[in-house]
């Protein structure tokens, strides 16, 4: 299998690594299309053979075409490459917003599309990806793209495209939420008195542990507050304040409020 990765930046770095850290694919078998010279020298300085600068036939050999460009970018790498696409190759674009109709629209020889939504942690290989696909796409097409992209993490596929809106608020968009509250107790706990490499020891171990405690059991959140809150406590003393500031409600709607503008920013 040939895989182009266009857009070397560090979502397509992320991939390139990470296909080949899991032997998805040979370098020999890897492309990556860059638009900066200089990312073009890079790739090939840190051991990618088969970088180029311009669009040209060896993308009608591919297999498998990652579309890994942000997408203010469309209007300018899509009339480059369109004439070079073919109806047999699998097109996965991983750009946020851009619906699969519009790829049909300006990559009219494309014809199986898949649609992904990673995020961050995709980096360290922690990622958290939804993906669609158009229903030319087979079934064979869908579990090698699935495979691949659990190179990241762990991924979840939906018949419905519009679900990955909803998927961008919640997991796309969710590590800032995560370092949002993370930076509120590393700024509280230096009020305590704490440095700031002791604060940020103490929320990044709980963070982690926490999560790594919760995956290895069958207990729902709600369970494990209950085990570290005991009646008349610390724990509860502060979930008390959080009842009061109504916090649930207020991350309920901010999440809301992310999935409107993940929505308008598709139309």
């Amino acid at each position: 299998m040939k895989i182009l990765i266009v857009g070397g930046g560090n979502m397509g770095k992320t991939y390139a690594d990470s296909f080949i850290d899991n032997y998805s694919v040979s370098k020999d078998d890897l492309y990556i299309l860059e638009k900066l010279e200089e990312k073009v020298e890079y790739f090939k300085s840190i051991g990618f053979q088969n970088v180029f600068f311009k669009p040209d036939s060896y993308i009608s050999e591919m297999d498998l075409i990652i579309l890994a460009i942000k997408p203010q970018d469309t209007s300018i790498v899509f009339p480059l490459i369109a004439d070079y696409i073919t109806e047999n190759q699998v097109v996965l674009s991983i750009m946020a917003g851009v619906k699969m109709v519009n790829i049909e629209q300006a990559l009219p020889k494309a014809k199986k599309i898949i649609r992904a939504m990673p995020n961050l942690p995709a980096q360290v290989g922690m990622g958290m990806t939804g993906f669609t696909s158009a229903k030319s796409v087979s079934k064979e097409e869908v579990f090698m793209v699935h495979n691949l992209l659990n190179t990241t993490g762990k991924c979840l596929y939906f018949d419905d495209e519009s679900k990955l809106d909803a998927v961008t608020a919640i997991s796309g968009s969710g590590p800032a939420y995560v370092y949002f509250f993370m930076d509120s107790m590393i700024e509280t706990a230096m009020q305590m008195g704490f440095s700031k490499v002791q604060a940020e020891l103490l929320v990044e171990q709980t963070f982690l542990g926490a999560v790594h405690l919760q995956n290895t059991s069958k207990l729902t959140c709600k369970e494990w507050i209950s085990r570290v809150a005991s009646k008349g406590g610390t724990t509860e003393a502060a979930l008390k304040k959080f009842t009061e500031l109504d916090l649930a409600k207020g991350i309920g709607e901010g999440l809301h409020d992310a999935h409107k503008r993940a929505v308008e920013l598709g139309k």
